[in-house]
């Protein structure tokens, strides 16, 4: 009953039986009998047909939206007693910058779980230095990050990609109608960074000291938090996303040092001895993703 369930959820999906046919790898005449095989094991109708159209009974619309429901346990409980029978652990921990704010992860998430559906994942969000400290001590396999320091040979330093530096800045600051911006330029603006805690200070002396800021900078939380200041007028925040949506209360601008737009060149890090295909799967992803 379970196949007949997956197909009748794809016929739903696709609203149409060669579409879901297709989606399945079956005939369309199959899948339509399977459907009709669930309804007569059921005892009532899912759909109404009307020629080549359909519409989803009241019951057929309540079972929809409950054996959903029931795949995903399913799927689940194959999973959990397969790393069980097999005394496995597909679990992948990774670390992400928490100022990293592109759609990259979310991308490289989806694709490599189509691609593994066995696979857990365990992401943390964290500043810079926490995540060198969570990849000594093995709290994570792999963390995406910028480079800060020179490669060490304990691990796999793969560069994915270099991206250029802009600042986002409210739209109502006059400065987003520059086409670009130095940091000299910036010293009476305020530099947002996401930072907490223990981080903070390292942060700061980062950013002053390598990235070259020399006005006041102020903290936030997390990512939400610094968007909102940066929206209120209180300062800039440096990011490598460009992107800006037309009704965005925000504009980026390239930022500039000594004429050269800043660049930051992002890697993953993983230790040799913990290589595996889950770890340069996801960083093959990432990297296709990153520099899209």
């Amino acid at each position: 009953m379970l196949r007949q369930i997956q197909y009748f959820h794809s016929v739903v999906e696709n609203n149409s039986f060669s579409l879901a046919a297709e989606e399945c790898n079956i005939s369309q005449s199959a899948i339509s009998q399977q459907i009709k095989a669930l309804e007569n094991e059921l005892g009532f109708k899912l759909l109404e047909r009307n020629n080549r159209k359909f519409t989803l009974t009241p019951a057929g619309e309540y079972f929809y939206k409950k054996t959903l429901i029931l795949v995903s346990d399913y799927q689940k409980i194959v999973n959990d007693s397969y790393n069980i029978a097999t005394n496995k652990n597909n679990t992948l921990k990774i670390g992400f910058l928490k100022d990293y704010s592109t759609d990259e992860l979310q991308n490289t998430v989806t694709e490599i779980m189509q691609k593994y559906p066995k696979l857990s994942l365990d992401i943390k969000r964290e500043n810079h230095e926490q995540l060198y400290k969570m990849l000594r001590d093995s709290t994570v396999d792999l963390v995406f990050n910028d480079q800060r320091r020179a490669f060490s040979d304990e691990y796999v330093n793969h560069k994915l990609t270099t991206k250029s530096c802009y600042i986002e800045v409210a739209k109502s600051n006059p400065i987003s109608k520059l086409n670009k911006v130095t940091l000299k330029e910036l010293k009476n603006l305020p530099c947002i960074l996401i930072s907490s805690g223990n981080d903070s200070e390292t942060e700061e002396t980062f950013y002053k000291q390598d990235i070259g800021v020399n006005s006041e900078i102020l903290f936030a939380k997390d990512i939400d938090d610094a968007k909102l200041m940066v929206i209120s007028g209180k300062g800039f925040l440096v990011t490598e996303n460009n992107a800006s949506n037309q009704d965005s209360l925000t504009t980026k601008v390239p930022l500039y040092r000594d004429n050269e737009v800043i660049k930051r060149n992002y890697c993953a890090f993983w230790k040799k001895e913990n290589s595996n295909i889950y770890i340069e799967e996801f960083v093959k992803i990432l990297e296709k993703q990153l520099n899209k």
